[in-house]
């Protein structure tokens, strides 16, 4: 629709400006809640057996795409029908909800108050907010490690791949990102539960996230160069450690994180109480400290930034064409 660049350059600012208003209900709420609702179901249906797990796990992606595109596309188009001012600030609305850049920032800022208060319980607990590993046995620097991770990889998933889905195909299009991304993060665990069930899931999620992860590498060591940090170290430490992951997306923009603060992040992680073996990244050339979660933030929002002025102006090339 020719409205979709202006809702998308408008929804950025407001998440920019109000992040997600505690009196707006979140849409990712109901994708959530679909997950856990049709997740109960199908394990009912299909036979508790690797392939019938399997089976099951695929038609959960099945209805929750189908959902996740097809609602909020008939939406659009009947406030669209309604009429174009509705139909504008629907897509406004979607396109501010999707991406998370001032919550991102927000919740790991909370991490950094605790620590500079030092009060380290209060640090767990805060990063154990935003990641998924166990936190209560984390020392500052784990806790510190932590958010900063959590900043790099989230400035892919949860900022620059929404950014790209939205300009690509308008808010049905990131909704139906932001569904499979969230059944990645519910069900996408290679833990007994899930290993079978949600491992269609999390496959989807690595093949949908696989273009946009290196899309946001590239836009932060840009970043990096931006401001005016070892943008050339980012760039060494991306080439050299950006597949040391189980994930062949998560490392990407981490080993760029780590190579532009200049310290070492991964490495060994708990996950329900079980020690998971995990390659470092980067170069342990000085010890991480409270402030690179705010360094993290600043090279987090710049690069958003790019990647907005980067897939609007695809999105005008292809308007005028």
């Amino acid at each position: 629709m020719k409205t979709a660049l202006a809702a998308l350059i408008v929804g950025y600012g407001l998440d920019l400006l109000l992040g997600d208003p505690s009196f707006l209900y979140h849409p990712i709420r109901v994708i959530g809640n679909l997950i856990a609702l049709l997740e109960k179901w199908l394990r009912k249906v299909f036979p508790k057996t690797p392939k019938g797990e399997l089976a099951g796990g695929v038609f959960l992606v099945i209805l929750v795409c189908l959902a996740g595109y097809g609602v909020p596309a008939l939406l659009l188009f009947a406030a669209f029908k309604i009429h174009p001012v509705i139909g504008f600030l629907l897509e406004v609305l979607w396109c501010w909800q999707i991406p998370a850049t001032k919550c991102l920032k927000d919740e790991s800022m909370k991490v950094y108050q605790k620590l500079k208060e030092n009060d380290l319980p209060g640090a767990r607990y805060a990063v154990s907010m935003i990641v998924g590993r166990d936190t209560e046995n984390l020392s500052e620097t784990g806790v510190t490690k932590a958010a900063v991770e959590t900043i790099a990889e989230n400035t892919s998933d949860g900022v620059i791949a929404p950014l790209l889905f939205l300009a690509l195909g308008g808010p049905a299009l990131g909704f139906l990102y932001k569904s499979i991304n969230t059944m990645d993060s519910m069900v996408g665990y290679k833990n007994d539960k899930y290993l079978y069930f949600g491992r269609c899931a999390a496959k989807l999620d690595d093949v949908v996230n696989y273009i946009p992860a290196r899309i946001s590498a590239w836009l932060m060591i840009l970043a990096s160069a931006c401001e005016r940090m070892n943008w050339k170290n980012a760039e060494k430490i991306y080439k050299r450690d950006r597949y040391c992951h189980a994930s062949p997306n998560s490392a990407q923009t981490e080993a760029v994180m780590a190579g532009a603060l200049e310290v070492q992040l991964a490495g060994d992680a708990v996950y329900f109480g079980k020690v998971v073996k995990k390659p470092t990244i980067g170069d342990d050339i000085r010890p991480v400290e409270a402030e690179d979660i705010k360094r993290a933030n600043h090279l987090m929002y710049l690069t958003s930034f790019l990647g907005l002025v980067f897939f609007a102006g695809i999105r005008a090339i292809f308007l005028f064409l």
